[in-house]
């Protein structure tokens, strides 16, 4: 039997799929149930890149292995767990309507602690042993939270910032030097408001800087939170007086703060993707000019997932898409800045010949940092603090 093990590890080395990485009998059967299924696929739909992405992933789960998928274009992801919450209340516990949910963080943790989740699935899946979980360790750990399985990794995400470099040369570095640049330029400074999550993670990045002790951010915020977080909002009743519209109005989202950066009407936008920049100038939607920055003292960084509700419908077909986010094939093209700029999950060096050289053949871009530029990567703080401030600030700044 050690000699069989032996010898079938060897044929999966050989062959390029990572052994012990769910390629037996039942992923067979998994495949064969898959097939015909209609998944949907619950995922935020506010970025025209990410939207024709999941498109493209329709098309090959369509035709290699008969799933057609349906993308449930979301505004926030927590419309996706209150709707599966719903379901259960309504002891709706089989043939539930989504299928997948592009997910992670506070929305994660709500569904695992209320068990709304189906799995563990996730390291079962085949193209799960690519995954690079030794030198990513938030594949497997997501906001302070073991994933235990029950989400699949498929992009790496890490805040950065967006400026022209013909109208900015030097951009603020620090969360102390964005408010000097916004007093001194009024109106050229804008983030997305909560609860978008560019705009949370521009929020929690800031309380990284601001905060006493950062280390808290680690655990849940308790009876802290009001003292931990005071820095973060003498800085914002500062900051907020000399933002774009002087924070009378906010932009909705990520894109829509690109389209102000191109429009010459702020200094700088915000994104969650390194080779965003390249990938809007590869588009059109930014200038030749447009540069990439980091902050001084790192930035947060964390990884996204798919996840399967516990009642899902097509959990075959949802499994499949799964595995194939996490192929070499999609992971290489979501890298590609012309069609997303999202960084792999995979550890390209586990690949075989055919799959590394995908990798090795991605562009750049003119925009996109090196990744020994890209600065410390701070890990996400636990879900409760960005549950808290987004409720905060809602109070506080909101309208």
């Amino acid at each position: 039997m050690r000699l069989l093990a032996g010898l079938v590890a060897a044929f999966l080395i050989l062959s390029g799929t990572p052994a012990g990485a769910g390629q037996g009998p039942d992923w067979h059967e998994t495949k064969e149930k898959a097939r015909g299924q209609e998944v949907f696929w619950n995922a935020w739909g506010g970025d025209e890149r990410i939207n024709a992405y999941i498109a493209w992933v329709g098309e090959r789960v369509e035709a290699e292995y008969g799933v057609t998928l349906r993308h449930v274009k979301l505004a926030d992801t927590a419309e996706a767990v209150r709707k599966v919450l719903a379901e259960k209340t309504a002891g709706r516990d089989e043939g539930g309507s989504i299928d997948l949910i592009w997910i992670n963080g506070e929305n994660f943790k709500a569904m695992k602690d209320q068990g709304l989740l189906f799995g563990p699935f996730a390291e079962n899946l085949p193209n799960f042993g690519y995954v690079d979980v030794e030198n990513k360790p938030t594949t497997r750990l997501d906001f302070t939270v073991p994933t235990d399985g029950l989400e699949a990794p498929w992009g790496m995400a890490k805040l950065n910032f967006i400026y022209d470099s013909a109208v900015l040369q030097q951009p603020p570095r620090s969360i102390p030097a964005i408010l000097a640049h916004a007093k001194a330029n009024p109106g050229r400074v804008a983030y997305p408001a909560p609860p978008d999550f560019i705009g949370t993670t521009f929020l929690k990045q800031a309380l990284y800087e601001l905060a006493a002790d950062p280390a808290a951010l680690q655990q849940p915020p308790g009876e802290s939170f009001d003292s931990v977080t005071a820095p973060l909002w003498a800085w914002l009743d500062q900051l907020t007086p000399h933002l774009w519209r002087s924070g009378k109005i906010y932009p909705k989202n990520g894109p829509a703060l690109i389209q102000l950066l191109d429009d010459g009407e702020v200094d700088f936008a915000i994104s969650f993707y390194p080779a965003e920049a390249s990938s809007a100038i590869a588009s059109g939607k930014l200038p030749k000019s447009a540069r990439t920055f980091v902050l001084d003292r790192g930035t947060i960084g964390n990884t996204h997932f798919v996840a399967i509700p516990y009642n899902a419908k097509a959990r075959e077909g949802a499994m499949v898409v799964a595995d194939f986010l996490m192929s070499p094939e999609a992971q290489a093209r979501k890298e590609n800045p012309e069609y997303w700029g999202d960084n792999t999950v995979l550890a390209v060096g586990k690949l075989d010949a055919v799959g590394r050289k995908l990798f090795d053949e991605l562009p750049r871009g003119a925009a996109t940092l090196a990744p020994d530029e890209l600065g410390l990567t701070l890990p996400e703080p636990h879900p409760g603090w960005m549950t808290r401030i987004e409720e905060t600030w809602l109070s506080r700044y909101g309208s």
